[in-house]
């Protein structure tokens, strides 16, 4: 979903559904995304860290972004994750995804190593020359060890093909900062579910969202209303998707959404190691917030 200006909308990060070998589940998959599409979402983010792209091997990462491009059958775009903290592995993964027929490419910040702020746009910007497809870059602080700051992101931004942020911080002033002073055409996405309705009341342009593996309906129809300043009916669906909202980061994502997807009749509950399934007592919390949300009878 691209504008005149500024992509947007509703993305799901997709989870990865597995076999009960571990084997990547196709025919669930295809499943998956022809659902995401049917029930209005903008665009779908496979092999993130929803996607368990940290234990896929290169082979893997490809087929899985093939899978969803065959059956998105240029519906909506798909924006393949793509990061490393390896700058030459960043690349070649990014060269892997542009064969398989991404549209777009997710690179998170390097994990691990915690370059500088100049190491961060020096590792963009060789990504960005080295490829064709526009980039979203995504800020996670939490899991990354280090934060994108607003005026790195907006240096960022001057590079052509660097179109979008994915702003997983939590810091609220941050992303604003971002939004006040980044160039025209240059995209603000949240990259935390509940903050959603507050980063496009601020101006941001959507969401990469986790809670839409389970409820791709009723994310897509909050962007939408807060697209078209309908804010009052944004409010109504935030606060029925709260309590999933909550409830898909009980424990390290995306455990709690393979639960649910595994709830829904969707896919299997299998994740790699070193993640494990739902512990059995928090699985009541999940189902009930499903239920809230509309997703579970």
């Amino acid at each position: 979903m691209t504008s005149t200006t500024r992509f947007f909308g509703c993305g799901t990060a997709l989870a990865t559904p597995f076999a009960g070998d571990g084997s990547i589940d196709e025919r669930a998959l295809r499943s998956i995304v022809s659902w995401q599409i049917a029930e209005g979402v903008h665009f779908l983010v496979p092999c993130g860290s929803t996607g368990e792209a940290a234990t896929m091997t290169v082979a893997e990462h490809r087929r899985v972004v093939e899978i969803v491009v065959d059956e998105t059958r240029g519906r909506v775009p798909v924006v393949a994750g793509a990061g490393s903290n390896d700058t030459r592995k960043a690349i070649a993964l990014s060269e892997e995804m542009c064969a398989a027929g991404a549209t777009h490419l997710l690179h998170v910040s390097p994990m691990y190593n915690k370059p500088p702020q100049r190491g961060i746009v020096a590792h963009f910007r060789a990504i960005a020359d080295a490829v064709d497809l526009p980039v979203i870059v995504y800020n996670v602080p939490g899991r990354t060890g280090s934060n994108i700051e607003a005026r790195t992101t907006l240096a960022l931004a001057e590079i052509p093909s660097i179109i979008a942020v994915k702003e997983a911080s939590g810091n609220l002033g941050q992303i604003m900062d971002i939004i006040r002073d980044r160039p025209e055409g240059f995209s603000v996405l949240s990259g935390d579910d509940s903050l959603t309705l507050a980063v496009m009341a601020a101006g941001g342009d959507g969401i990469i969202s986790v809670v839409s593996n389970a409820t791709p309906g009723p994310m897509a129809r909050l962007v939408e209303c807060c697209r078209a300043g309908d804010f009052a009916g944004a409010r109504a669906l935030h606060e029925r998707l709260t309590p999933w909202m909550r409830a898909a980061f009980i424990e390290s994502n995306p455990i709690p959404v393979k639960a649910a997807l595994a709830m829904l009749g969707r896919a299997a509950n299998v994740l790699r190691l070193p993640l494990v399934p739902l512990r059995d007592e928090l699985a009541a919390e999940v189902r009930a917030a499903l239920v809230a949300a509309g997703a579970l009878a």
